[in-house]
């Protein structure tokens, strides 16, 4: 029997995800949010007072349901769809090009929102600690964005193996207050009790409580949406990496429900759920803290599932002329810089727009995922009737209940949170694929002017002019005229000057007459003293067809030294190529060492 060697990783396999570097990479926004998404249940429910907080465990254990069908769901996505992309690429492939602009769009919003909110609820759980810390909200806000930027712009495997440790013990701190917890008959220490009963339980109370505590289920897709992200077999990887989020996010979300109608905790003003639960499980000693801190540090983090997820889906999205090409290009260590700037961009403006109060985020949350969600599992529902596999029905019944599951969803969350924020996804949705959809306009007008997909003529030399625009006879005029002549076959030097400047004139023509570099000069007056309308004018007059302008320009030594140019070749350059079919080459002299020109054509 022969033993086959086990191949090494090749160099771009080394700077992708493992299982466990995954789960750090891409999941911390669902993982974090049991640090929110429970007590934005409470907080609805504890309108109702004791009454209303009796339904923690029911609602959760709702959107556990909701959850496990939706990692099911995405795992079997993940294996449709190697190359990544989830909701994308499912609508993409199966509901239409509308339909996959839609779940792009949706997944674009809320990958910037989980940036924004992730690192706002950071911030908020460290100025609770620190009260003195909290007029400096703002600035630690984009601080803390900075920071994962940083880290992401060096890799998404460097910033993977930056956040295993703050994971895992953060899981272990939530699982050791679980335990411990359950173990209890009372509470290490009394917890407040702020409950007041405002409302009765009703449809719509339950309702809003489940639209809320909807936050948590964020971030569920970002495996699926970066899939190729994965070390070979990238597939299996990712699966197991699904599921293995979904199992802990259950035992997380159900576990602190337990306990908070164990221990009966209620909302409390500067005290979130979260440590009234630690404090009731464990005290208020060392491991009190260090639950604290490490949920500081995962909601941080958390905004890492973005910054793994959106540069991928927005490279699908350029790969299909829906969004501009260069957030395809990718940087050293696999890096999407574009998505990287672009998603850190936008998030700092939201931070900045809501000074850095999560309140003003959240209720902004988790609309746009559903959309998302709900068109990848009617995508995957066409899918399976359209290959039908062995086990293709038990498949189809489960993407179809997960597709009403998450409508239905969807429907609840949007109206539930309309007034408190979510009109502006409801506007911003729309306008992002409209913006989209012109992008793809575009692209589509270039291609067809650029004549993609047909085999041109043989290209045939053409008689060419080059034009020479000049104001002395210098160093710069010679390499000028030089590059000319190696350029074109026939080479005319333009001087242009005011009537006012006779004398100057007649002494620049002496000097050229003096120098005989034989090349043709021409020289242009305007009474205005405007450098590109006399140019334009003689350019409409050439019998040439194919003509090129050789605009030279000295190349400071120094950046400061910049301030000192006259710009006169940008306003040429500017005006022929609005108003011209020309080849303008902008031809750099450098001052420096360098004793030769350098050009480049645009």
């Amino acid at each position: 029997m022969r033993t086959v060697p086990k191949q090494p990783l090749d160099a771009g396999d080394k700077h992708r995800l493992t299982v466990v570097g995954g789960l750090a990479a891409l999941s911390l926004d669902a993982m974090a949010s049991v640090a929110y998404g429970p007590e934005a249940i409470v907080l609805v429910l504890a309108l109702a007072g004791g009454a209303g907080l009796g339904f923690t465990i029911p609602v959760t254990l709702t959107i556990a349901a909701l959850l496990a069908v939706l990692t099911l769901s995405y795992r079997q996505v993940i294996a449709a769809f190697p190359e990544g992309g989830g909701a994308y690429g499912v609508a993409r492939t199966y509901l239409g090009r509308r339909a996959s602009l839609v779940a792009g769009a949706s997944l674009v919003i809320d990958y910037v929102l989980n940036v924004a909110v992730s690192v706002a609820a950071g911030v908020a759980a460290l100025t609770s600690a620190f009260p003195e810390l909290l007029p400096y909200t703002v600035w630690l806000c984009l601080g803390v964005l900075a920071l994962v930027t940083a880290v992401n712009f060096k890799g998404i495997a460097h910033s993977a193996r930056a956040f295993i440790v703050p994971t895992v013990i953060y899981v272990g701190a939530i699982v050791l207050v679980i335990a411990v917890g359950l173990f209890r008959s009372s509470p290490a220490i009394d917890v407040a009790h702020t409950a007041r009963s405002l409302q009765t339980v009703g449809v719509l109370l339950l309702l809003k409580a489940f639209a809320n505590g909807c936050a948590s289920l964020t971030g569920v897709e970002a495996i699926a949406n970066a899939v190729p992200s994965f070390r070979r077999p990238r597939v299996r990887r990712a699966q197991n990496a699904e599921m293995a989020l979904g199992g802990l996010l259950a035992v997380m979300l159900i576990g602190i429900a337990v306990l908070i109608e164990k221990f009966g905790i209620a909302p409390s003003a500067g005290v979130t759920v979260l440590a009234q639960v630690t404090q009731a499980a464990l005290g208020d000693g060392p491991l009190f803290y260090l639950v604290q801190f490490s949920t500081v540090v995962l909601l941080a983090l958390a905004a890492n599932t973005s910054f793994g997820g959106l540069p991928v889906l927005a490279q699908l999205l350029a790969r299909d002329n829906n969004l501009p090409h260069l957030f395809a290009l990718r940087a050293d260590h696999h890096v999407h810089r574009y998505g990287i700037a672009f998603l850190a961009i936008v998030s700092g403006v939201l931070l900045l727009a809501a000074r850095g109060d999560m309140n003003l985020l959240v209720p902004l949350f988790a609309i746009g995922v559903f959309v998302g969600f709900t068109l990848s599992q009617a995508g995957m529902v066409r899918h399976w009737t359209a290959d039908r596999p062995a086990g293709w029905r038990w498949r189809v019944a489960l993407n179809g209940f997960g597709a009403l599951l998450t409508f239905v969803a969807a429907i609840v969350v949007t109206i539930s949170k309309f007034t408190e924020g979510g009109w502006l996804i409801v506007i911003a949705l729309p306008l992002m694929v409209l913006a989209m959809e012109w992008v793809n306009r575009s692209y589509a007008r270039i291609g067809e002017r650029l004549e993609l997909g047909r085999t041109p003529e043989p290209p045939r030399p053409r008689r060419s002019l080059v034009v020479v625009p000049v104001h002395a006879v210098n160093r710069l005029t010679h390499d000028a005229l030089s590059a000319a002549l190696s350029l074109g076959h026939r080479v005319v030097a333009v001087n242009i000057t005011h009537p006012e400047d006779e004398e100057d004139a007649r002494r620049f023509v002496d000097e050229w007459e003096r120098w005989h570099p034989e090349v043709e000069l021409v020289q242009l007056y305007d009474a205005h003293r405007r450098l590109d309308v006399p140019l334009l004018e003689f350019l409409r007059r050439v019998p040439e067809a194919h003509v090129f302008v050789l605009i030279a320009e000295v190349e400071p030594e120094h950046v400061w030294q910049r301030m000192l140019q006259n710009q006169r070749g940008a306003v040429l350059a500017r005006a022929l190529r609005r108003r011209t079919g020309a080849v303008v080459c902008r031809m750099r002299f450098r001052v420096g060492q360098v004793p030769a020109a350098q050009g480049d054509t645009s």
